[in-house]
C-alpha cells in the first residue's frame, strides 16, 4: 500500500484540524516525523500510521542547495548554510505545532563530505533546537530500500534499488528468491547493511540475501558541478555517464553483469527526483501527480526516449512544462546520465518508479519497530 494524502498546503492542513498547538494524534493515532537533509534539498514528512502504511498529515520540501560549490571548495558555503537554517527553522516550527514526539532527523552526503559539516550540525542545534543525525552510506542505502519494500514485485527474485541523490547514489542488490512472496515486505523492512561492504553478503533475513551494495559519492548536484564547464549538453552527458560508471568498478553485480542468467526475475526500482521526473515526462504531465507516478513502470526504451528529448533542442521548454525551474534543469541532465548508465549495464523492461525515499524509509522503520503497522502485503 502506498503512502496517501501527501499535502504541502498549510491551509488545507489547518482545515483538517492539524495545526492546533499540542495536537499529537490524528484519529487517536500517534504522529511520526522524518526529515532528510540532503545535498540539494531539505524535506520532511509528518504522518500517522494507517493499516500497513501511513497517512501524511503535513510535509515540507525546499531546494536549499546545501552542497552548492562543495565539489570545488570542500566546504559548505555561508550562503548555503543560511538557506538551510531557514528551511530547518520551518521544520522545527511544524514539529512543535503538531506536538510530534517520535521522529528521526538525518543529514547525508553533503555534511559527510564537508570540512565544516560537524560545525554546521552544531549550529543547526543551537539555532533551531533540532539535533540532526549524520548517517553513514550504509544506513542511507538501507532506508532507501525499506521505503521501496511495498513496490517489490511478487514475481521478482533479484531486486536492484537505486537512489539517485544530490551528492551520492546508492545501489543495493537483493536476492529474494528464497523468501516466500507473502513475507518479502516484512523481510525487507528488517534489512540491515554492514557499514563495510562485503561483510554482509552472506547474511540473510528470512531467506533475503544482500548480494552487494555501494554508495557512489556522485549525485545530481556533485556530478553536474564536476562537468559544469562543458558547454555542449550531449558532450557533458557522455562525460558524466562515463565518469559515473568508472566509480562502480567494485560493485559485484557490475563485475558479473555479463552473466547470461542475471536478468531472470530481475526488477529495478528507482527512487529519486530524476526517476519521477522521467516518469512524469513520459506520461506527458503538465502538473506533477504523485498518485500516477509512484509505482508506475517504464521500459528501457521509454526512458531512453524521454532522456533523448531532454538532450534535444527543446530541453528548456520540456522541463518548463513539468514545472521544474531552470535552476534545477541541469540536475535533470546529470541524474539522467546516471540513470541511463545503469540501464545500459543492466537492460530491463521493468523499471519501477518510486516517489519515495529516506523519509518514507524512516517512517516505515519507526512504525514497524513500534508495531503500529499491519502486516498486509502492499
Amino acid at each position: 500500500m502506498r503512502a496517501q494524502g501527501q499535502s504541502h498546503n498549510r491551509k488545507s492542513a489547518r482545515g483538517r484540524g492539524l495545526d492546533r498547538p499540542g495536537r499529537t494524534t490524528v484519529q487517536d493515532r500517534p504522529l511520526y516525523a522524518a526529515l532528510d537533509l540532503g545535498t540539494n534539498s531539505c524535506r520532511m514528512l509528518i504522518a500517522a500510521p494507517q493499516d500497513s502504511s501511513f497517512r501524511i498529515v503535513d510535509a515540507f520540501s525546499k531546494s536549499v542547495k546545501l552542497g552548492k560549490e562543495l565539489e570545488r571548495t570542500g566546504a559548505l558555503s555561508q550562503a548555503a548554510i543560511g538557506r538551510t537554517l531557514g528551511a530547518l527553522q520551518v521544520c522545527a516550527t511544524k514539529l512543535r505545532r503538531h506536538g510530534v514526539k517520535r521522529f528521526r532527523l538525518v543529514a547525508t552526503e553533503a555534511c559527510r563530505r564537508a570540512s565544516n559539516g560537524d560545525d554546521f550540525l552544531k549550529q543547526v542545534t543551537r539555532q533551531t533546537g533540532l539535533k540532526l543525525e549524520l548517517i553513514d552510506p550504509a544506513e542511507e542505502a538501507r532506508l532507501a530500500v525499506v521505503s521501496c519494500a511495498p513496490l517489490v514485485d511478487p514475481a521478482a527474485s533479484q531486486v536492484l534499488v537505486i537512489d539517485i541523490g544530490g551528492g551520492s547514489t546508492e545501489l543495493v542488490w537483493l536476492d529474494i528468491g528464497d523468501v516466500p512472496p507473502g513475507e518479502r515486505r516484512a523481510a525487507i523492512m528488517k534489512l540491515k547493511l554492514a557499514r563495510k561492504r562485503g561483510n554482509d553478503v552472506a547474511s540473510a533475513i528470512g531467506g533475503l540475501r544482500v548480494v552487494d551494495w555501494i554508495s557512489v559519492p556522485l549525485g545530481v548536484a556533485t556530478l553536474h558541478e564536476r562537468f559544469s564547464d562543458v558547454e555542449d549538453r550531449r558532450s557533458r552527458f557522455a562525460l558524466m555517464s562515463w565518469y559515473f560508471e568508472e566509480q562502480m568498478a567494485e560493485f559485484t553485480p557490475y563485475i558479473d553483469a555479463e552473466l547470461p542468467d542475471y536478468l531472470l526475475g530481475f526488477q529495478m526500482i528507482g527512487t529519486s527526483g530524476t526517476v519521477t521526473t522521467v516518469g512524469a515526462a513520459h506520461l506527458g504531465l503538465t502538473r506533477y501527480d504523485r498518485t500516477v507516478v509512484d509505482g508506475m513502470s517504464l521500459t528501457g526504451d521509454e526512458i531512453n526516449t524521454v532522456i533523448d528529448g531532454f538532450l534535444g533542442q527543446g530541453f528548456q521548454n520540456r522541463i518548463g512544462k513539468l514545472g521544474i525551474g531552470l535552476d534545477r534543469a541541469d540536475l535533470v541532465i546529470s541524474g539522467s546520465a546516471i540513470l541511463q548508465t545503469l540501464l545500459r549495464i543492466w537492460p530491463t523492461d521493468r523499471l519501477s518508479v518510486a516517489d519515495r525515499g529516506l523519509r518514507e524509509g524512516m517512517l516505515y522503520a519507526m512504525m514497524s519497530a513500534d508495531g503500529v503497522l499491519t502486516q498486509e502485503e502492499g
